[in-house]
This record gives structure tokens, sequence and C-alpha cells, in this order.
């Protein structure tokens, strides 16, 4: 039953992260302009450079706010990870190491045989 839901998560989180590829792809490329934009921007001397990074980099930071739902696209990523990550995870059993008992036997041998 939870591999069945793990199924379920992962088909629905792969059809969001594939609709949301556009937007993803767009975020990319204009926080990489924008990175490219501010570092001009902090390098230059002059007034009028300043003003003219400053106005470029409002219009790049405008298109990348216009690419927001690739934050789904993120999200949907991060669940196929989660879903990929527990995959082949076992249900949680008692082992001997977990055991107390079974430490307790251990010891209780160990102190007859001194």
């Amino acid at each position: 039953m939870k591999k069945f839901g793990l199924v379920v998560a992962g088909g629905i989180a792969a059809m969001v992260l594939i609709s949301n590829l556009g937007p993803l792809v767009g975020l990319a490329v204009s926080l990489l302009v924008l990175y490219f934009a501010v570092k001009q921007f902090l390098k230059t001397n002059s007034k009028a450079g300043k003003i003219g990074w400053g106005i470029a980099g409002f219009i790049i930071l405008m298109a990348t706010a216009s690419n927001i739902p690739a934050i789904l696209g993120i999200a949907a990523a991060y669940v196929l990870y989660l879903v990929y990550k527990n995959w082949d995870k076992k249900a949680e059993t008692i082992s001997e190491e977990k055991d107390p008992f079974v430490n307790f036997e251990k010891q209780w041998v160990q102190l007859k045989n001194n």
C-alpha cells in the first residue's frame, strides 16, 4: 500500500514538474541575467552606468517575478526526490541491535562467565 501511495505522489509530482518546465527554464535564465546585471552594477563607477544597470536590473527582476509558477516545479522536483529516496525503505522492525533484551542476555552471559 505504501508503494502505491509513492507511485501516485510520484506521478502527480512528475506531471507538475513537466508542466512547469518552461517557467523553470525562464526562471533559471532570468536569474542568471539578473546576477550578471547586479555584478555589473556593483562594478561600475559612473552614475550613468549605475542608473543604466539599475534600470536593466529592475526590468530583469520583473521578468524573474513573472516566473513564480516555477516554484511549483521546484517543489515537485523535491517531492520526486523524496519518493525516490523512500522507495526501497523497509518498514521499521525491531532488530537484534535495537532490542534491549538481546543486549541484556549477552551481558548476563558475560557476567556469568566472569
